[in-house]
């Protein structure tokens, strides 16, 4: 899984990537700081299991801290992008393409007002963030709609004459965007358009499947930017215009502050926490001390930096994931080597056992019989869908 982290230059995209991945990418307060693309790795939080057991966790893929485990997920940063994207402006093409496996799409955005649609500074309030927001989705709509385009009529043609499905077809041709064939379907029933005669389509018919096919797919969550420089009423009036798109008021510059200083061993902080404890006040210059107390006061402004919480509203609230421990032992709950509770896996919700045991090793999957509750102890069958932090142990034919 991927989560795609976009918006037009200048916003603090990269000091937000920074913030969850601490990789330091290049930033600066000038446009297109960030030329290619930037992968790092992030991680979103869940209760661990080993809390109820009593029995201390061997955490192998995601990390346990205090009962929280962090379970990772991939992350990249594009370079930014400006009005005209999908007709290459700002080298949009390239950029695009770097986001064809995103799952979603965390947009920051200038809360403040103060950055221009090319990215250059502007006087704070005069630039309006919902502006950005709504072109992005169209440069997004106009790119996957033109790569529907490509020789259209022709391949379009060819389905009219044989009978195919439009589905396959449509599929075959947005290989690679990772837009399931879940939400093909689901806009092509959505739109009132032939679905047996995809040749009579029109730009517009186009343009309106590609808008369905990404809001199914591709759901974003909107980083509103440097609140610290803002107002909750900015924020309220934000979140209102582009309801029903999740908006988290964020403040990257404090939060990768708090994760250098904690990485550092000068404060205790745990991300996405609205809070921290300064350890040893006397290890502290006069210019950490005013950043830290300046930030302390945006923290409790806001309730938290909101860059922990924009990545965690994306997968569980709009990917809809959740979080499953696969073992071999339903009882110790551990592995064939003893370990306790090691791998946390994030799935749909609503995946059913075997989709996980699959998950797990093909072997399992192709051989399973049951699935066993950690919990209850009850078996499940295939179909069967697993619940949230789920303990669960696959039985397959040897």
């Amino acid at each position: 899984m991927e989560i795609g982290i976009v918006g037009k230059p200048n916003v603090g995209k990269s000091t937000f990537f920074n913030a969850l991945t601490l990789l330091d990418v290049p930033m600066a307060p000038y446009p297109f700081t960030t030329i290619v693309p930037n992968r790092g790795v992030a991680a979103v939080r869940a209760p661990c299991p080993h809390v109820e057991k009593g029995t201390p966790c061997t955490p192998g893929n995601a990390k346990c801290v205090d009962g929280i485990r962090w379970i990772p997920v991939g992350l990249v940063d594009v370079p930014g992008l400006v009005p005209g994207a999908a007709v290459g402006k700002g080298l949009g093409h390239k950029f695009l393409d770097d986001l064809r496996a995103a799952d979603g799409f965390v947009q920051v955005v200038d809360l403040s007002g103060a950055t221009d649609s090319e990215g250059r500074i502007a006087a704070p309030g005069t630039q309006d963030p919902s502006a950005e927001i709504v072109w992005l989705e169209e440069e997004l709509v106009a790119w996957v709609a033109e790569i529907l385009g490509r020789d259209f009529a022709r391949f379009a043609k060819g389905v009219d004459l044989e009978g195919g499905k439009i589905e396959d077809f449509l599929a075959q041709r947005l290989t690679g965007l990772s837009i399931a064939s879940g939400a093909i379907t689901s806009a092509l029933r959505t739109l009132p358009i032939d679905r047996a005669h995809p040749s009579r389509w029109t730009e517009e018919d186009r343009a309106a499947l590609a808008r369905e096919m990404l809001r199914a797919s591709k759901p974003r969550v909107i980083a509103a930017n440097k609140c610290d420089r803002a107002t909750p009423e900015q924020a309220h009036a934000l979140a209102e215009r582009i309801a029903p798109i999740p908006t988290v008021p964020t403040a990257a510059d404090a939060e990768l502050t708090l994760r250098r200083a904690a990485r550092a061993g000068l404060i205790d902080y745990r991300p996405g926490d609205p809070r921290f404890q300064v350890r040893d006040p006397a290890r502290l210059t006069a210019g950490q001390t005013r950043a830290l107390e300046e930030i302390r006061l945006i923290v409790d402004r806001w309730g938290s930096t909101g860059v922990q919480k924009s990545l965690e509203t994306m997968v569980f609230e709009r990917l809809g994931l959740i979080v499953v421990y696969p073992v071999e032992d339903e009882t110790h709950w551990t592995d064939g080597r003893g370990r306790v509770l090691p791998d946390a896996l994030l799935v749909p919700a609503g995946t059913p056992a075997r989709t996980v045991a699959y998950r797990v090793h093909t072997d399992l999957g192709e051989h399973f019989i049951r699935a066993i509750d950690g919990r209850t102890h009850r078996a499940l069958a295939a179909d069967h869908p697993l619940s949230p932090n789920a303990v669960v142990r696959i039985v397959a034919k040897k």
